[in-house]
């Protein structure tokens, strides 16, 4: 059994909390309503920089200090930057939710920034960027999101780029988190054993200093698609196809979880049969619905051979143009089921159920009843689904793709393919 209930403090932060009678723990976090997105051009990759300090030292503790505390009573810690949210939480034993409330109200509100702390953390990010370049089937998406939405925050990558993190200066963090790290952009979420009235009021005081001002706005999102491609000496072609999408809580979004689903998602998607099974063209072959606040992108990925791409792209292009006409009842049904047993796995750990509410929250303004989201996807029907298939796949599409790419043909036949 759970009960979701909700507080806001006297300065304007939320405050959700989830309990779960079956289990010792607590994952507690707050989820901030600020990412990548909200960044301009100069100052790429502030958000997630401001991440990787987050545990590096308050004007209260070190680094050490945090990571010794944290660790001493079994807990550990973690974050991670979107592209329109950032979250830092905590898994502690429910004893020791207390201390985990004051050391995020600390990073919040007193991080010291130590200028030997930065600059490590600058050779860090560095290293990460570094591997991401490294990784094709990592930096792909990078290219797809740059190139489905150029020129724009929300096409840029989030780890920024190593001659802007090269030249990052410590004031940048300061002044980007003062702009918009605001109790009214922010959530405490807390999930697993948890007493509400006792958080609401340990997060009164260790949260007594965060102000509430206006955040700025960000740019709406434009999408454009186009063509990206980077010759790579490797083994494979990694490419991704993609199209305008849904926005998160449109009235489509789960229609377009449906339709990712039932075109790559799992052994019995029409993707992975024809592609995989029946050809043997791919190893990796799958798709997905990314919704943000104001737009979309629905994408597949493929990782696939010098030769065989020649292949691929006429055969995914068939499937999709297919889909809208004879998409049966079964799939439909098959795809109700795998998303409603995903959603269900998925709330049956602390920190999964932590991150729902914390994205509902920032999203929405309120937490979702899981009766509300099952009846959402419910009335997801074929005539829905293959609807917003026609749509999306008769519109302009995005292709990025890196690797031996001589056998690759033209955005130019691909958008006449469909």
């Amino acid at each position: 059994m759970t009960q979701v209930r909700t507080s806001t403090l006297s300065n304007g932060l939320r405050v959700i909390t989830d309990r779960m009678d079956s289990v010792e723990s607590v994952c507690i976090g707050v989820w901030v309503g600020t990412g990548s997105r909200a960044e301009t051009a100069p100052i790429n990759g502030t958000a997630h920089f401001l991440e990787h300090m987050a545990f590096k030292g308050t004007t209260r503790r070190s680094a050490l200090d945090i990571a010794m505390e944290v660790e001493a009573v079994g807990g550990h810690f973690n974050a991670y930057t979107s592209r329109e949210n950032t979250a830092y939480y905590m898994k502690v034993l429910r004893g020791d939710v207390g201390l985990a409330v004051d050391i995020l109200g600390d990073i919040l509100q007193n991080p010291s920034f130590i200028e030997a702390e930065f600059e490590r953390e600058r050779g860090v990010i560095l290293q990460e960027i570094g591997q991401s370049l490294d990784t094709p089937d990592d930096i792909i998406f990078d290219y797809f999101q740059e190139t489905a939405f150029p020129d724009q925050a929300i096409g840029r990558p989030i780890l920024g780029t190593a001659p802007l993190i090269r030249d990052f200066q410590r004031q940048t963090l300061i002044d980007f988190m003062k702009a918009r790290y605001q109790a009214r952009n922010m959530v405490l979420v807390a999930s697993g054993a948890v007493d509400h009235d006792m958080i609401v009021a340990q997060a009164e005081e260790a949260f007594a200093n965060l102000t509430n001002d206006p955040v700025p706005e960000i740019d709406k999102g434009r999408y454009q698609g186009g063509d990206f491609r980077k010759e790579r000496d490797c083994e494979q072609v990694h490419l991704l196809l993609g199209f305008d999408g849904v926005t998160y809580g449109g009235p489509d979004h789960f229609d377009a979880h449906m339709l990712s689903t039932l075109l790559g998602d799992g052994m019995s998607s029409r993707l992975f049969q024809e592609v995989r099974e029946k050809r043997g063209l791919v190893y990796s072959i799958y798709s997905f619905s990314s919704a943000f606040s104001d737009c979309g992108l629905f994408g597949i990925y493929a990782g696939t051979g010098e030769e065989e791409v020649r292949e691929l792209i006429p055969v995914v292009c068939d499937v999709l143009s297919s889909l809208p006409e004879d998409l049966t009842e079964e799939e439909i049904s098959r795809a109700r089921a795998q998303l409603k047993s995903s959603l269900l796995m998925g709330l049956e750990s602390t920190s999964g159920r932590a991150d729902q509410l914390g994205t509902q929250m920032l999203s929405y303004g309120r937490a979702l009843s899981m009766d509300e989201i099952i009846t959402k996807i419910d009335a997801c029907t074929r005539d829905s689904v293959a609807s917003l298939a026609g749509r999306l796949f008769r519109g302009t599409p995005t292709l990025a793709a890196t690797g031996p790419l001589s056998h690759l043909e033209s955005h130019d036949q691909l958008t006449a393919r469909l």
